[in-house]
Formats: C-alpha cells, structure tokens, sequence
C-alpha cells in the first residue's frame, strides 16, 4: 500500500482530519430529451443481458430518474421497483458515511484503538489497530476470521454469516495476532468492517444500528431501507446461480456492519443523490469528504479509495465512485459520478457467477461520457 493515507488522527499517515471539498465541478451540457431516451434504451439492454429471476437498473442524472425493471421469473405481485433488495457489501458506504459523519461532527476521531474499546483496560500496545484501520481495510486482518469457515460450513450454501454472531466477532479480533502492522498494507476485509461496527457501541454508547438510522436513514429520509429481512411481502427473493432455486433471506449475523442493508431501488437513488448534492444539512460535511481518497495502491498508485468507496478514472471526465455487493442470492452495484451528476443502482435477484454482465453493464453506464 505504497503512499497510502489514512483520514483521521491516529492513523500512521495523517496526524490530522482531512475533511476535504467536492471535486472540482465540471460544464455539463444540458440533458435533452435524446438524451433520455438513449439511457432507457441502455437500461433495458442491461436488465435483458443480466438474465436474473427479478432485475432493475435505476439512473438518476441531474435529479431526473429512470428505471427499468425486468426478469426471467414471473411478474411479482409488488412492483420490482419497490421491493427491497438486499445489497451486500455496499453497505460498507453506509457505514463509511456514519464513522465519517461521527469524526465530522466530532463524536470520534477516527484514531480510537479497537481494542480499548471492545476489551476495556486492556493495553491498546504500540500500534493499535484504529476505526479508521478497520473502515479502510487497513487494520492487518484477514477477509474474515479463521474458523468462520469451520462453523459457517453446515450452512454454506443458506446462510453461513447467520452462524457467526456478533460476540464471536469480536472475540476472534481480541485474539488475532496481525502478521503486519496496521495501516501498511490493503486487503479487504468483512470481518475488519464488522468488528468497526460493534466497537462503535461501547465509543458512542449507541448500536451500530441505531447510529445508522439516526445519522444516515433518518435524516436522509431513506424510509424504504432496512437492516434486517421483513418478509416477501417486502423483500425481493434471492436464487441460486441459475435462477431456479430460491434461497433464505440474508441473515448477516455478526458482521451487519458489512452487510446488512437492504433498500428499494429508489431509496438507493436517493442515498446516492445525497452524495452529488449534500446540500446544507446533517450528514453533509461527511458526504463531502467521503469524496477524498484516503489510500492509494499498486502499481503506480492506479488503485484509489475513499473511506467508503472505490474511486476510478473515467475516459475523460472526472472520477467515478461505486461499490458492488453480493449476498447468497443477490447481487447489487451503486455508484455516483458527480461531473455528470449522474447516479446508478443496479439489483439482481441471481448469484454472482463466472463472466456475470450484471456489475460490468452497471459500471459502463456510469463511465460512459
């Protein structure tokens, strides 16, 4: 992780926050009818060639929306557009918005030991592994703990994470002996996510759950997202590989902090929206600075990160920002390009699978200039 940064104080790169502005706006021409109609006409292509049981992809430029929806499975009674989907590890945005929006407003610094806070008295050591070191996968630890694959096992193919829970997390962090000290190396980990999530608990005296919804969900007036199952009424329906089995509803266990989110597809238009234009309330200052790159990685720093997002170059614009997630079932993809002012979310009900033209299709339509 050559010349990474890390935003907050305590981590080894920074000394103090780094808030910073929105990208430098760009002219963009005027969005015409024409315009319009060709992203319908890319929309549908892209719901026909994810060849999944229930599929929508939604666009939002300049504030204008359109979605389409579509599928191989039979119509269901609620409209697709209005279903919950279950989004996976892009959930890791909305936790990356909340531990920003917290050191934002000054409730943490991000620099707090994860350790003193799960295991009170108990000496954080010389490098201490930090909020910020768990957030920006960062922290030394692996995707997830060593014998999540031994318990998860008999439920491999239903729900695996419902066998972990959240006091097993944490004990497995309190045990792990990192091979490398933190913040020098990247590697993405749910189970480094997860344990931020509940050590948020004993640093702000709040749930990660309830933080959630009272600094992101709430003020962002996200009323169709939710972070546990409410039933099929609700929720859209996961299948296997091939679209021909049904799977159980996402149980994320220990780790919701990594994945538990679950929203319509205009809520998820909405929460990207907030991240174009943040305007002047409550969580702002962090849907701003979720905007900067904190690291950079590879060869020739080709890879950038933000606290929550991944940030890419585009042919000959500004940046673009986008996390994709998976669950047993479904697949999800957000992302935002704030020279375009141009936002998508993309949901399928069908498990990710070898050359899968679901997460490529959503990625090219937000590069496309």
């Amino acid at each position: 992780m050559s010349g990474a940064r890390t935003p907050w104080p305590g981590a080894p790169y920074d000394t103090e926050p780094r808030l910073a502005t929105l990208d430098p706006p760009l002219d963009v021409p005027t969005v015409t009818a024409h315009d319009d109609e060709r992203l319908t006409r890319q929309l549908e292509a892209a719901v026909t060639a994810s060849d999944a049981p229930d599929v929508v992809f939604a666009a939002s430029r300049h504030g204008r929306r359109i979605l389409r929806s579509g599928g191989t499975a039979p119509t269901p009674p609620q409209l697709r557009e209005d279903l919950r989907y279950e989004i996976g590890s892009a959930t890791k945005t909305y936790t990356g918005l909340l531990l920003t929006h917290l050191v934002d407003s000054g409730r943490l610094t991000g620099g707090e030991p994860a350790v003193t806070l799960l295991d009170p008295g108990r000496d954080a050591g010389t490098a201490p592994v930090t909020l910020a070191h768990l957030m920006t996968h960062t922290s030394g630890l692996p995707a997830l703990p060593r014998d999540f694959y031994v318990r998860a096992l008999p439920a491999w193919h239903t729900n695996p994470y419902a066998r972990y829970p959240a006091a097993r997390v944490v004990d497995a962090f309190l045990r792990h002996h990192p091979r490398h000290r933190p913040g020098v190396r990247w590697h993405y980990s749910n189970f480094g996510v997860a344990v931020l999530g509940h050590a948020l608990a004993p640093a702000t005296g709040a749930s990660w759950q309830d933080l959630l919804t009272e600094h992101v969900l709430r003020p962002l007036r996200l009323h169709a997202t939710a972070l546990r199952p409410d039933g099929p009424q609700l929720d859209a329906v996961g299948h296997t590989k091939d679209g021909s089995s049904t799977v159980p509803a996402f149980d994320a266990g220990g780790f919701p902090a990594a994945g538990a989110v679950r929203a319509t597809p205009h809520d998820l238009l909405t929460f990207l929206e907030a991240h174009l234009d943040p305007g002047d309330a409550p969580p702002a200052g962090a849907l701003r600075a979720v905007r900067t790159p904190v690291l950079r990685r590879g060869l020739g720093h080709r890879h950038v990160h933000t606290v929550a997002w991944f940030r890419h170059p585009t042919a000959e614009g500004g940046p673009m920002y986008f996390h994709s997630g998976a669950t047993l079932g479904q697949q999800a993809f957000l992302g935002f390009r704030p020279d375009t002012a141009t936002a998508v979310a993309a949901l399928c009900t069908r498990r990710f699978r070898a050359g899968d033209p679901f997460v490529s299709a959503a990625y090219a339509l937000l590069a496309e200039d």
